[in-house]
């Protein structure tokens, strides 16, 4: 495993609500659960690290992983800390942030996580680290027929790993975004309350029926069956956020499921697409969300 220490100053948030359509369509979805197999032993922490000072922007780790769950992949990963924080003392708490489809450990720098969390420190917010980690281009997070699980990958090879580094995984959070809001909620019902602080749902790719789905997302109608997120009572004991754009082909679905919710979520329907300049406007007040 390598790590590679470096300060990177990622473009300036890009806020802006998303741009107004004239045009509603017709979008739908819902999600999945399936029990957890343990997979491998924690992946070998990397050495010690003590990031650079002085700066504005938080240090950014990198390294890589082979993950027995996810089929002997190579997985990288890239942990956002904020300014002058360190995991070594066993206190700062990490949020795990799930990427979309098609996308990579890299999502939650491009969604502008460096500039936030500095801001935070500056707001004199509670510190936490982000942590982005590969999953699969359209793994869903969930366990696949070809024996990939990625949901496994990150419970039991991640969270380990981290904890190994000094973080205190006793409690963790979840983000993510369309495909990773999806994996979010259902990694975080998994964990399960005594373990999740808080998981925040953004644009979160999810079906009303698995004939409506998107295609690879789920193995057959019982993969669907046995992995949605409607009606799991974790996600109704655990502090949720869910944020989708008005105009987002996922915005009937999303709004369909947190109507089931016993506990309304935080967050809002805001006007929006399935876009990064939607996803970069939300992010400062979910990380604020996240923080507190």
């Amino acid at each position: 495993m390598t790590l590679v220490p470096y300060l990177n100053r990622r473009g300036v948030l890009r806020m802006g609500a998303g741009a107004s359509a004239a045009a509603t369509g017709v979008f739908a979805l819902s999600a999945l659960l399936d029990p957890l197999e343990p997979k491998a032993a924690p992946p070998q922490a990397p050495a010690p690290f003590e990031p650079k000072t002085g700066s504005s922007l938080p240090t950014t780790l990198t390294g890589s992983f082979v993950s027995a769950a996810r089929g002997g992949a190579q997985t990288n990963w890239v942990i956002a800390l904020p300014p002058g924080q360190t995991p070594q003392n066993g206190t700062l708490r990490p949020v795990i942030a799930l990427h979309g489809k098609d996308g990579n450990a890299n999502m939650m720098l491009d969604c502008g996580v460096e500039d936030g969390l500095a801001q935070l420190v500056k707001a004199g917010k509670p510190p936490f680290a982000v942590v982005g980690v590969d999953g699969g281009s359209n793994s869903y997070w969930h366990k696949r027929a070809s024996g990939e699980d990625p949901g496994a990958m990150v419970l039991e090879e991640l969270l380990p790993m981290l904890s190994s580094m000094g973080f205190d995984t006793s409690r963790v959070g979840f983000m993510g975004w369309s495909m990773g809001g999806y994996g979010a909620m259902h990694l975080g019902a998994q964990l399960g309350p005594s373990r999740v602080a808080g998981i925040c749902a953004i644009s979160p790719a999810l079906f009303t029926s698995y004939t409506g789905s998107t295609y690879g997302s789920f193995d057959s109608y019982d993969d669907w069956m046995q992995n949605t997120v409607v009606g799991v009572p974790a996600l109704s004991q655990i502090p949720l956020r869910v944020d989708c754009g008005t105009f987002d082909r996922f915005y009937f679905a999303t709004r369909q499921f947190v109507n089931q919710l016993k506990t309304p979520p935080a967050g809002s329907f805001s006007l929006g697409g399935h876009d990064m300049g939607y996803w970069r406007a939300q992010l400062p007040g979910e990380l604020a969300w996240m923080a507190s």
